[in-house]
């Protein structure tokens, strides 16, 4: 390409608008991939925020991660784009110590074995699973390591595979706690060459599943967090960073505004798309955005109603499978006894047997939530609600929703939290994504994407497509986001 035919694409590129609907961390790294190549760009953003289930805020006046506290390293997308922006000094990683887990049978709580595969052990005999699924359950574990080869097979369900391998308890005990308390569903619904890649191919290798959990773990850190770090000042700042980067490169993020429709403009029109919005405070006056391209990055529900009318039938106006809603309420609480972390990062549940799905302790697990906080004064996180199940939180009047976050935190953390202690307490509800570990999920964000991308100027990004976790909405946002703007620079329309 000449200099000529580059000038001439750069003059083009700076004619053409993208709106992006929804400022969540898919939709602002699209954005900013966007503004690039010099696009103009305007965000849309229905709340009064932006970072969607990134989001910080005020709790007895700290600054705390209100929904993820952290980034899985995996892949380097996340510690890129952080180093981009500027911020890497701000990385950090949690403390080692490990998480429990509690509502074992017979036990009540005890730590979480190290060096596991979503909780399966490599070792049924150590003495740290002994403890959690008793003699009983390691010899019916050790059974896998006895049984034919010729009975291994590809498992599509981790449920199946685990109860058939190692039995019941390593299932209930160990697996479902991590399955509940990770993707907020059951060991049955989780596709085990998602959630755990080549652990199929080294079950039929070594022979026994424990092996396999063994060879897959020797590649890999065993000690839990190890493969997470966060940000000090909590995983808002990245928002925060993302936004304030699209506007130094000229775009606009517009905060309060939801997006009502989006209509295809006459053929003769200077833009292909128009955008529908309200704003708040414009007295429901309608306002219409232009645009040459419009790239939908909210949750899944609000995304298909907005889409499916644009790309066809092809796409179903209602999700197959409605994601989990999880409620997770932050407390700051004054409690000298847990200086010494007695549950360690925190804390996961045995189904069914607490009302909370799991504990994090943010304190302990992360040394700027301590240094904020300051000596005695301690950040629990307490969540709710999981595939199947709404959080029992909801609907409760908030002074009930503390009451019940402050028990649940006490059975979790075995020490006792008298309301008095507890400073403030705030809730936050998340409608997340259906895992992309879930069974059957890879195939309908296949045939989601083909009908998306039969509209060359319609792009579509978020956990819902590219599965839960930064790791994997960051890579996904910056190739969806590539995809669109080459079809405005490239394709004949």
């Amino acid at each position: 390409m000449s200099l000529a035919d580059l000038a001439d694409l750069h003059e083009k590129a700076g004619e053409l608008h993208v709106v992006v609907v929804g400022a969540g961390a898919a939709g602002l790294v699209a954005a900013r991939e966007i503004t690039k190549v010099g696009m103009q760009v305007t965000v849309v953003e229905a709340s009064d925020q932006v970072g969607g289930a990134i989001r910080t805020g005020e709790v007895a006046g700290l600054e705390l991660d209100l929904g993820a506290e952290s980034f899985a390293t995996r892949g380097g997308h996340v510690a890129s784009l952080i180093d981009e922006l500027g911020f890497s000094d701000d990385v950090v990683s949690p403390n080692s110590a490990g998480a429990w887990v509690a509502g074992v049978p017979g036990v009540g709580a005890a730590p979480l074995p190290k060096g596991g595969v979503l909780g399966i052990p490599a070792n049924p005999f150590g003495e740290d699973v002994r403890r959690v699924i008793g003699w009983r359950g390691a010899w019916r574990a050790y059974i896998d390591r006895v049984r034919p080869p010729l009975t291994i097979g590809h498992a599509h369900s981790l449920g199946v595979l685990v109860r058939s391998r190692m039995g019941q308890r390593v299932l209930d005990r160990l697996v479902a706690p991590v399955t509940s308390g990770v993707y907020s569903a059951s060991p049955d619904d989780i596709d085990p060459d998602i959630a755990a890649p080549g652990l199929n191919t080294a079950l039929t290798r070594t022979g026994s599943l424990s092996g396999a959990v063994a060879e897959l773990s020797e590649k890999r850190s065993s000690a839990p967090g190890g493969a997470v770090k966060g940000l000090r000042g909590g995983m808002g700042s990245l928002a925060r960073a993302l936004a304030a980067d699209i506007e130094d490169r000229g775009g606009d993020v517009r905060l309060g505004a939801s997006v009502v429709e989006i209509e295809r403009e006459a053929p003769e029109a200077d833009r292909a798309w128009c955008v529908v919005l309200d704003e708040v405070g414009d007295d429901d006056e309608q306002v219409e955005l232009l645009a040459d391209a419009v790239i939908v990055a909210t949750e899944e529900r609000p995304a298909r109603a907005l889409l499916s009318p644009v790309v066809g039938s092809a796409l179903a106006a209602e999700p197959p499978v409605a994601g989990p809603v999880v409620s997770i309420a932050t407390l700051v609480v004054e409690s000298p006894e847990l200086d010494a972390a007695p549950r360690g990062t925190g804390v996961l549940t045995v189904p069914g047997s607490h009302r909370a799905k799991a504990l994090t302790h943010a304190s302990a697990k992360w040394q700027w939530v301590a240094d904020a906080a300051g000596s005695g004064t301690h950040v629990v996180r307490v969540s709710f609600g999981s595939a199947g199940a709404a959080p029992v939180i909801d609907g409760l009047a908030p002074e009930a929703q503390a009451e019940l976050a402050r028990e649940e935190a006490s059975a979790l953390l075995g020490v006792s939290i008298d309301a008095a202690s507890v400073r403030e307490v705030r809730v936050e509800r998340f409608q997340q994504s259906q895992p992309a570990a879930t069974t059957g999920h890879r195939q309908q964000t296949a045939a989601a994407r083909t009908a998306i991308r039969g509209v060359a100027e319609i792009g579509a990004v978020g956990a819902w497509l590219s599965g839960t976790g930064l790791a994997q909405v960051i890579p996904d946002a910056i190739n969806e986001a590539d995809r669109v703007r080459r079809a405005l620079l490239f394709d004949a329309h």
